[in-house]
């Protein structure tokens, strides 16, 4: 299948190689060139904007496009899109977006003939390797097209499955991933109750790893963070200070609006929240290393945003 994959970052570039080794035929597109090249030497298709992408389609194909690209940049990229595309092309929207917003922008691309889908994708920089877990939403004759590329990204070991109306690939992911903010935040806790704790010089990757073996806390997250306790048990260079990319509070808004409570994300989200304000612990920097190992976000990234956002003012 042609596809273009707009957006080559951490995610993006996985998703385009994986797709080309697949068999699938790439366009890759990104805003800055060396991305772009990089897929090039690999044997894809290279753009570097999108009249160029869409140049290897002929006149009035249907185009796949799979957008890799930040929620606050999807509106604009969206409405570019729109009015570029030939009727009855497929959008995927495989970012982290508030579904809200999804069902609107679904509605927005139905009007002009096109049809958007949203697949929250999960995995992170591991899913080049172990395959992509890939939660999907929207029209399914759509899905049912564009179903052989989830069948590529899932390999070996990850998965897919569709949900339903726009945005409920969307929703689902963003519950994933608020669930995922309170399993890290208990697992960092309990590594700082043994770090600081009556028994001194316990050797925490040690304790995870016991862990690992069938206790009842095994998970890829536990494993995580007892590799990153291996490797920096002294928390070197980390500032402590833990990004929130909008997911949780998306949901706490929606549960909020429904009346349910979630004591777990709403603490966790906190956390996160507090130490951007310099409430930082063993924990807070246990976490800020367990991001990086799983989806390759900056260890120190939000007190980089803090200092952009004072530098602006």
């Amino acid at each position: 299948m042609k596809i273009i994959v707009a957006g080559l970052g951490r995610m993006g570039s996985q998703i385009a190689k994986k797709l080309h080794e697949g068999g699938h035929k790439v366009v890759a597109l990104n805003r800055s060139p060396e991305p772009v090249r990089e897929m090039v030497s690999l044997g894809m298709l290279g753009a570097f904007s999108k009249e160029e992408a869409l140049a290897f389609f002929a006149k009035k194909e249907r185009v796949a496009l799979w957008l890799m690209i930040s929620a606050g940049a999807m509106d604009e990229e969206l409405d570019k899109w729109l009015n570029m595309l030939p009727k009855g092309s497929i959008i995927i929207d495989g970012g982290n977006s508030d579904y809200r917003l999804t069902r609107k922008r679904a509605e927005k691309a139905k009007r002009k003939g096109q049809t958007l889908l949203d697949v929250g994708t999960s995995g992170g920089i591991w899913g080049y390797e172990n395959g992509f877990s890939m939660m999907a939403g929207g029209d399914k004759s759509a899905f049912k097209t564009i179903e052989p590329l989830l069948k590529t990204l899932a390999k070996p070991s990850g998965g897919y499955a569709y949900f339903g109306e726009p945005g409920s690939g969307h929703y689902v992911k963003m519950v994933h991933n608020a669930i995922e903010y309170g399993m890290m935040e208990s697992l960092a806790e309990g590594y700082r109750l043994l770090k600081e704790g009556p028994y001194k010089n316990l050797e925490l990757a040690k304790a995870g790893d016991v862990w690992q073996k069938r206790s009842v806390i095994t998970s890829w997250l536990n494993g995580l963070m007892a590799d990153a306790l291996r490797k920096n048990k002294d928390m070197r260079n980390v500032d402590g200070a833990v990004a929130e990319s909008g997911e949780a509070r998306w949901a706490l808004e929606t549960a909020e609006d429904l009346s349910i409570r979630t004591p777990a994300i709403r603490a966790s989200f906190d956390v996160r929240i507090e130490s951007q304000r310099g409430k930082i612990n063993f924990a807070t920097k246990l976490l800020s290393l367990t991001r990086n190992a799983f989806g390759g976000h900056k260890i120190n990234e939000a007190t980089e945003k803090t200092k952009q956002a004072k530098r602006k003012k």
